[in-house]
């Protein structure tokens, strides 16, 4: 293999400037029509192609925005909700000219990840976003928008009220009767902090809807899980070593159909003997319909993704929260128990 053609070689043998020859590939209404065509016809004759980094960088552009997995990767990756939020701001980057870059914690470390990652912008996912985390940001100026964050973070953000999505889920489930409960809740968040802002605000939904029917989260069994198929499945195996509930409420789609394998599997019907709750309203081919809150990953992808590109070179920017709407889908997996 040949060495690769400069732009020094063009300039050389053009007779132009090293200046020019970047103006005709970059800025070409800087220079003549003649020595554009010149230049281009000698980088054509010496298979010269543009380096896009280099490109990128005398513009002070990455042209790359980054997503931060909200988990380690191969619970992140593995969640279609996840999947279906990052394929929608892959298509507002390639109607913007930009290419996604995921990015998982480096070095276990979401600091150095930010420190290190060559974008022009980044969006977290449920992601509490701490002093580490803020400092790096800050040291980077990268305009940042989050999904399912917190106003107090002080980044735009997009999301649902969450606690009224869990008041909602919980209540529909409390309608149909059910007292023996399980709650299969969202992990702890893999960049260190105990319990996410999302857990805790449906949790209060929780609560609220458990009050009005005289109980309590005390008075149900709650169980932590990675909102992964696996993580679904072992929160019931768990569940099911304590007793066997009326109905298992989850905080996502597919930690639920984890939960409807591990179900199914001791032969125990879903729901019949059993109902299951799901939260996301994820797209499955396999098992009956979940009953579920719905939330569009898709409408949360193109939104955040479109608020970062009005961020990107605009300081003046407000921080503001968006809301998009949520609604509790009948499925076929809850049941509704006699005399209610």
């Amino acid at each position: 293999m040949g060495k690769r053609a400069t732009i020094q070689d063009i300039a050389q043998k053009s007779g132009y400037s090293k200046t020019a020859v970047s103006f005709a590939f970059n800025a070409p209404e800087k220079i003549s029509a003649e020595a554009r065509d010149r230049i281009l016809c000698i980088a054509r004759e010496l298979g010269y192609s543009p380096d896009p980094m280099a490109r990128n960088f005398s513009k002070g552009r990455h042209m790359a925005i980054g997503f931060l997995l909200p988990q380690n990767p191969d619970k992140a990756l593995g969640n279609p909700y996840t999947q279906a939020v990052i394929a929608a701001i892959a298509e507002v980057c390639q109607e913007n000219g930009y290419v996604l870059s995921i990015i998982p914690p480096f070095r276990s470390s979401i600091p150095e990840a930010v420190k290190n990652a060559p974008v022009d912008g980044l969006i977290t996912m449920g992601l509490y976003v701490d002093r580490n985390i803020r400092d790096a940001l800050r040291g980077r100026c990268l305009p940042v928008v989050s999904i399912d964050g917190l106003e107090e973070d002080g980044f735009p953000s997009v999301g649902i009220d969450d606690e009224a999505a869990g008041y909602l889920q919980m209540n529909k489930v409390l309608g149909h009767g059910h007292r023996d409960i399980a709650v299969v809740s969202l992990p702890k968040t893999a960049y260190g902090k105990s319990k996410s802002d999302v857990t805790r605000r449906r949790e209060a939904g929780y609560e609220r809807a458990l009050a009005e029917a005289g109980m309590s989260l005390s008075s149900i069994l709650m169980v932590e899980s990675s909102a992964s198929y696996s993580g679904g499945k072992e929160a019931a195996d768990r569940i099911l070593s304590d007793h066997k509930p009326s109905c298992i409420v989850t905080m996502a789609d597919i930690a639920a159909l984890g939960v409807i394998s591990s179900l199914s599997s001791r032969g125990i019907s879903i729901p019949e003997d059993v109902s299951v709750v799901g939260f996301d309203g994820i797209e499955h081919t396999a098992g009956p319909v979940l009953s579920t809150i719905v939330q569009s990953a898709s409408e949360k992808g193109r939104l955040s993704a479109s608020m970062l590109f009005s961020a990107i070179g605009d300081d003046s920017l407000v921080t503001e929260r968006k809301h998009i709407g949520f609604a509790f889908q009948e499925g076929a997996t809850l049941r509704r128990i006699y005399g209610y």
